[in-house]
Parts: structure tokens; sequence; C-alpha cells
């Protein structure tokens, strides 16, 4: 994904973003597509709604960002 960041260590600030983007993709690898497919989609919708850091236009921090997307994947699951 990127570097570790150690001085956003414990401050609630970085974007899980691309952490979880890369999970879906190792998940499109062993073939989860219709995972994957929720994860990938989710992103956006966090994105638009602004349920993001700071850093893409949000104020939530990693944590709240994170639960976000995975409620909303959560949501969909169940709709599926």
């Amino acid at each position: 994904v990127h570097g570790s960041a150690p001085k956003y260590a414990g401050q609630n600030v970085a974007n899980p973003i691309g952490a979880i983007l890369s999970a879906a993709l190792m998940l499109e690898t062993v073939v989860w597509t219709a995972e994957a497919a929720r994860m990938e989609g989710a992103v956006p919708d966090a994105v638009t709604a602004a349920q993001v850091t700071k850093d893409v236009g949000g104020t939530l921090g990693t944590g709240e960002t994170g639960d976000w997307i995975a409620a909303r994947i959560r949501q969909e699951r169940r709709a599926a």
C-alpha cells in the first residue's frame, strides 16, 4: 500500500482506503469476486458521502472511515 508513516501512528488521521482496496485486490486474486466488488463499491460511496479522512475531503479519522466502509459492505452483503 505505502510506507508505515510512523509520524502519524496513534493520531487517527491516516487514510485507510489504500489498505481496503489492496484487500479487495487480494480477494479478487483468490476469486472472491463478489466480496471484492462490494469492497471496491463501498469506497466511492464513502468518498461521495464525505465519510472519509480529511485528505479526501471528509472529517472522519482512520477508524471512523474504516467503520463506515465496513458498515456499507455489510449493508451491500445483506442486500445481495
